[in-house]
């Protein structure tokens, strides 16, 4: 499966002076108001568009209204600003979001909002990644865009074993010797093209409205049952994902410092972290160090058919088809 790319928008980050004159010229916009509940943070979706706030509130649990807002996401619309443009104000956690043509993008960016504040404040860490479960055993799944994460997220989860935190974003957090992974998300955005590849997902898929980019917002519960969407887990395993047809060997160990440093060069495999200095790179690569200092690392290069690399991943794993 194929993804949108995903650095297809910018961000400038901005003042707070500049924030507030951009709530007062485009206020007139807002008809909705909706807060949602982000791992303890409350973010706050200000937009004038109807299609944004229904899948807003397919996606996340809802805050009370009586709580004040962490963070701020205000989707608006000004063709002189252009495509996907994104400001940052990263003092009050304000995000303005102009023209998003993907839903998935609007979605992203507030776990990323609720990420900044998470790992200032709390030491709790944004990976976009797919997070599993095998019998008590976390698995996370990274990788670049067209590596496959979503389908060998959705492969895994056609064995009974396997269990499901989250399919794109979770929050690591270190508690003394482990690493627990939690989920944030209420449902699942899957792509049209997901029962293409994995059968299982065909009620699914037929039961879910797309969008115009071929993506919905569903209720995993209705295919694998609600016992297989856990909260948490505790990281076992890291496996970094490629796609490489010029490279013959499809699976490595990896040693912290190297499974560090490809996660470095990538971004930590995160197109959509708003804000990018020494100081937040120092937060991230240590909880990551941690991490791998816990979790086995392996790189996986996808070349082969999707089962092929599904049975790498399973042995990786230790789950049973």
């Amino acid at each position: 499966m194929k993804s949108l790319k995903d650095s297809a928008y910018s961000v400038e980050l901005i003042s707070t002076e500049r924030k507030e004159e951009l709530e007062k010229l485009y206020g007139s916009q807002v008809l909705y108001e909706i807060k949602a509940e982000i791992y303890g943070c409350c973010i706050k979706l200000l937009t004038g568009q109807a299609s944004v706030k229904e899948r807003w509130e397919e996606s996340f649990y809802f805050a009370s209204q009586n709580i004040r807002s962490h963070g701020r996401l205000y989707v608006l619309q000004d063709n002189s600003e252009g495509l996907n443009r994104i400001y940052y104000d990263p003092l009050s956690r304000t995000c303005f979001l102009f023209n998003m043509d993907y839903y998935g993008w609007i979605k992203s960016l507030a776990l990323s909002v609720a990420g900044d504040i998470l790992e200032d404040e709390h030491g709790i860490y944004s990976v976009h990644g797919a997070c599993l479960d095998a019998r008590g055993a976390g698995i996370c799944l990274l990788g670049g865009s067209g590596a496959g994460k979503t389908t060998h997220t959705y492969g895994l989860l056609r064995s009974p074993s396997v269990r499901v935190v989250s399919d794109d974003w979770f929050f690591g957090r270190i508690y003394g010797e482990e690493v627990l992974a939690f989920g944030s998300e209420k449902n699942f955005y899957i792509r049209a093209d997901l029962a293409d590849i994995w059968k299982e997902f065909e009620g699914l898929v037929k039961k879910a409205v797309f969008d115009d980019k071929g993506r919905a917002v569903v209720d995993l519960r209705w295919v694998i049952g609600k016992g297989r969407i856990l909260p948490l887990t505790t990281m076992r395993s890291l496996i970094l994902l490629k796609r490489d047809q010029a490279q013959q060997e499809t699976v490595r160990a990896l040693d912290p410092e190297e499974a560090l440093k490809i996660l470095e060069e990538s971004g930590y495999f995160n197109p959509h972290l708003l804000v990018r200095n020494e100081r937040k790179r120092r937060l991230r690569s240590g909880f990551f160090r941690a991490l791998l200092s816990k979790a086995g690392a392996f790189e996986v290069n996808t070349r082969g058919t999707p089962e092929e690399s599904q049975e790498v991943i399973r042995r990786i794993a230790g789950i049973e088809p």
